[in-house]
């Protein structure tokens, strides 16, 4: 018997094949606000085509869609902004997640382990003090 796909058809590879996500999923925050900003951008190059259709045309309203399409314009670097000030304030806040090979973390091991190692020097070193001190005052 021939192998068969996922369609049942003999000897033909699936139609779909499942891989996994390469990235991590944008939080939501930052999602919603670069959905904002696509939304914003293309209606910001909608206005522009109209602005430019209506002045090659000489339409009385190719004025007023030059206005809106500057301020369009601002609007949609603001957007921009947004998405990049969003994204900034959750990595902030939640931290970012970092890859296991990561060589700030494994810096950021050596440093806590030395210091750790250094704490428990000094705590060994002040209650080898304090022994060495009670027992010349007892005797």
């Amino acid at each position: 018997m021939e192998p068969t796909g996922e369609a049942g058809a003999p000897g033909r590879p699936p139609l779909w094949v499942e891989e996994p996500a390469t990235r991590r999923r944008m939080p939501d925050p930052v999602r919603t606000a670069a959905v904002r900003a696509v939304l914003v951008m293309s209606l910001t190059m909608i206005l522009a085509m109209v602005a430019f259709l209506t002045a090659l045309a000489g339409s009385w309203l190719s004025f007023p869609m030059v206005l809106s399409g500057v301020a369009s314009t601002v609007v949609a670097t603001w957007a921009v902004l947004d998405v990049w000030i969003t994204r900034q304030v959750w990595n902030q806040r939640n931290g970012v997640v970092s890859e296991p090979s990561s060589s700030a973390r494994q810096l950021r091991r050596e440093r806590r382990r030395a210091r750790r190692e250094a704490r428990a020097a000094r705590r060994d070193a002040a209650r080898i003090g304090r022994r060495g001190a009670d027992r010349l005052s007892r005797a």
